[in-house]
């Protein structure tokens, strides 16, 4: 194929072309795929991520619903449910939706009964993690718990701790504790996502994708400000800025198995790496996406973010100069 000729595509499934297959099947009504493909997920960290993919879609539907009368006893069920309600709860309040706070309530209690039918399972703790953002003003109290370090916010160090007993450095519940930081009333600045971000990094292992965090929240930071393309671009040629985009190339992309790779993270590093103009160290990063990409975060660099065909385009630009870097001498990887 020409490089003009490509075209990327968006898919919530990614790579993962077993999920994709449950996906078709949920949205027709069907859940048999979906309890299948969860009955042979072989480790925590998928199992979170095919969870969240599937709870997407269900949300609109009563397909989980459907599974639990069918199977009442199966602990997959009961946390899809909480996975599907957490989802409802969170677009009510995106959406100040009326029964937001009935949903939240509903929400929560579906997460503590799916701790109690999977106790190994870090999902319904990641779950508590997603509602914790709804409380914006942290009056209860599992959500101002005093932090474990210096610099850090009182929040839900509790959840975090359960989440992480179970899967340690799961990558969901270290980017719900992240938009907890941003949801807070009493603070949510970006300092304290910087904090927060560089303290998970540090105790993180090579290969973990929580080396990735410290680029989302310089992409935050462009978002927040409501700057131009050329704003962006100077977030990443400052020395912090290739420092953060180095080691997620190095501590996290080429320590990591390639088939974990979150196609999220993917896109956030190629283009910290294209930004920070390190094109040929871009290139495998691109490679590594294959066919897939999302649109976040190179939707900030449109003029119009909730435009697909712009970030698209961005996508495409970014990716043909990273590419044709290894055609040019002289601009081996790594450089």
């Amino acid at each position: 194929m020409a490089p003009g000729d490509f075209r990327p595509v968006y898919h919530p499934a990614g790579h993962d072309h077993a999920l994709r297959v449950a996906l078709q099947d949920l949205r027709t009504g069907r859940w048999l795929a979906m309890r299948n493909l969860l009955q042979d997920t072989p480790d925590w960290s998928l199992w979170t991520q095919r969870t969240q993919v599937l709870a997407a879609v269900a949300a609109g539907s009563d397909t989980v619903q459907a599974w639990q009368a069918e199977e009442p006893r199966s602990a997959a069920a009961a946390v899809m449910h909480a996975r599907v309600s957490v989802e409802r709860a969170v677009r009510a309040h995106r959406e100040r939706h009326p029964r937001a706070q009935e949903l939240w309530n509903s929400a929560w209690e579906g997460c503590r009964a799916a701790a109690y039918a999977s106790p190994e399972d870090p999902v319904p703790w990641v779950c508590l993690l997603a509602l914790s953002q709804l409380d914006e003003g942290q009056r209860l109290e599992e959500h101002r718990l005093l932090p474990p370090g210096p610099m850090l916010f009182p929040g839900p160090w509790g959840l975090l701790a359960e989440a992480d007993k179970r899967d340690p450095f799961n990558r969901e519940a270290y980017h719900r504790m992240l938009q907890f930081v941003y949801a807070r009333q009493t603070g949510g600045t970006l300092s304290e996502a910087v904090n927060f971000v560089q303290w998970a990094a540090s105790a993180a292992p090579g290969g973990s994708p929580l080396h990735v965090l410290p680029l989302y929240v310089r992409v935050e930071r462009y978002r927040r400000g409501g700057g131009n393309e050329r704003a962006l671009d100077l977030h990443w040629v400052t020395e912090d800025g290739e420092r953060d985009a180095r080691r997620a190339l190095h501590i996290w992309f080429d320590a990591a198995d390639p088939a974990t790779l979150s196609l999220l993270d993917l896109n956030h590093l190629a283009h910290a790496l294209w930004g920070s103009l390190r094109f040929a160290d871009a290139a495998p990063v691109f490679r590594a996406m294959g066919p897939y990409y999302t649109s976040v975060p190179w939707s900030y660099r449109t003029r119009t973010p909730q435009d697909p065909a712009g970030a698209e385009d961005v996508f495409l630009r970014a990716r043909g100069r990273c590419l044709g870097s290894e055609r040019e001498p002289g601009t081996g990887p790594h450089g």
